[in-house]
């Protein structure tokens, strides 16, 4: 009971975590806004499907390869540094998209754009590990992602609304604007000074964080699967003629949101066995849901299963990565954890493009239930050998 009542002291919503917050969340809304409309301005400007492909994933290669300088330059440079430089490069590079005028030039600034991204996130990250308490970690990240969540409910729809009456150069300056509301807001945070280590690493510079890499690697089998929701759901869905694609991803978001009210907390008194078996097996249900996909009512079904188990593992598994790191080390624990996060959904597209186009998308969906499968066999594997190697000490002495 004393423990209890000495955790609930340990205040999560102080000053500074309620601006990163704030600004995680219009950062997100700009990024969300620009997700369904990228294609549409590639089409515009005379691409075709591979070349939407090639602009799409170039984003999150060009994240997915930053993160690990990214998280370099958090122990060394400064956790506000990165951040604001990360977002006033987004928030140049999107304000410039509206004014190219060749799908050669877009696809230089998507890369940029990448660079901010994988600059802002991976900090962003860093800081509110660095804001909360340590004994309330999992509920307090479960607030943070839901800043996420809320841009990803309003984001795509709004984004496409705006797009279909304003002109691509109006609209990709407001959601230039809206990462700039978070830069100001950023600006105002109190950053926690990292001590350096005293030793300097030896060997090749160190790009991942050794402690971060079981979570890491089982979120990659996960994110996966947003790779193939993200960029073939809508075409999958109007190939077999069901509506309702955008309330997929409104229902999503609110079942991420409802997760955030009890996934954290579970966490942080059950620890991960409590909560990614029951999140995976949530995702496996609603990746063959898709792979079946008969009318709008699997889908939004589908879509609430899906929130609701991503919802529980991925703030989980984003605590964990963390859990034993070193303060000095949470910025390339966070990079290593966001690198394999988008690895996952880059692979993903990529190959269940291939796969759509093999097979058909009914076969993207199956796939992507047998990625969950394997993240659930790889946890397995995690706890048996944490078993057995808490089980040697005592064979030894028997």
């Amino acid at each position: 009971m004393d423990n209890q009542q000495e955790r609930l002291k340990e205040r999560i919503w102080t000053k500074d975590f309620v601006l990163i917050i704030f600004a995680n969340f219009f950062i997100f809304l700009g990024f969300q806004m620009t997700l369904p409309t990228i294609p549409l301005f590639v089409e515009k400007l005379g691409g075709n499907d591979q070349l939407i492909g090639f602009v799409i994933g170039i984003f999150t290669f060009s994240a997915l390869l930053l993160r690990p300088f990214a998280g370099q330059a958090l122990e060394t440079k400064g956790r506000g540094f990165v951040y604001l430089l990360g977002l006033a490069v987004f928030v140049l590079s999107v304000g410039s998209f509206g004014f190219l005028t060749s799908i050669a030039f877009l696809f230089v600034m998507r890369v940029v754009q990448g660079v901010g991204w994988g600059l802002s996130t991976t900090a962003s990250g860093t800081i509110a590990t660095d804001l909360i308490p340590a004994s309330r970690r999992g509920e307090g990240m479960g607030y943070y992602g839901l800043s996420g969540n809320l841009a990803l409910a309003f984001g795509p729809a709004l984004g496409l609304v705006l797009a279909g009456v304003l002109k691509f150069e109006t609209f990709f300056l407001i959601c230039s604007g809206l990462g700039l509301i978070a830069l100001l807001l950023s600006s105002r945070i109190t950053y926690k000074k990292v001590e350096p280590r005293q030793e300097k690493p030896k060997g090749r510079l160190n790009f991942y964080e050794k402690s971060a890499l079981k979570p890491s690697m089982l979120m990659f089998f996960l994110t996966v699967t947003f790779g193939g929701i993200a960029s073939f759901l809508p075409l999958y869905t109007a190939q077999k003629q069901i509506e309702g694609i955008e309330w997929y991803f409104l229902i999503y978001a609110i079942a991420l949101m409802i997760t955030r009210t009890f996934a954290g907390q579970l966490y942080d008194r059950k620890g991960h066995q409590a909560v990614f078996i029951p999140g995976t097996l949530l995702i496996l249900a609603a990746m063959l849901l898709l792979s079946w996909l008969p009318n709008s009512t699997i889908l939004f079904l589908a879509a609430g299963l899906y929130g609701l188990g991503f919802g529980t593992v991925q703030p989980a598994l984003q605590a964990w990565s963390i859990e034993k790191t070193p303060i000095n080390r949470r910025g390339m624990a966070n990079a290593t954890f966001f690198s394999f996060f988008d690895l996952g959904i880059g692979i993903g597209a990529m190959v269940f493009g291939q796969i759509g186009h093999l097979l058909g998308y009914s076969s993207i969906y199956k796939a992507a239930a047998f990625s969950v499968f394997v993240s659930m066999l790889l946890y397995a594997f995690f706890i048996y050998k944490e078993k057995m190697n808490k089980e040697k000490p005592n064979r030894r002495f028997a």
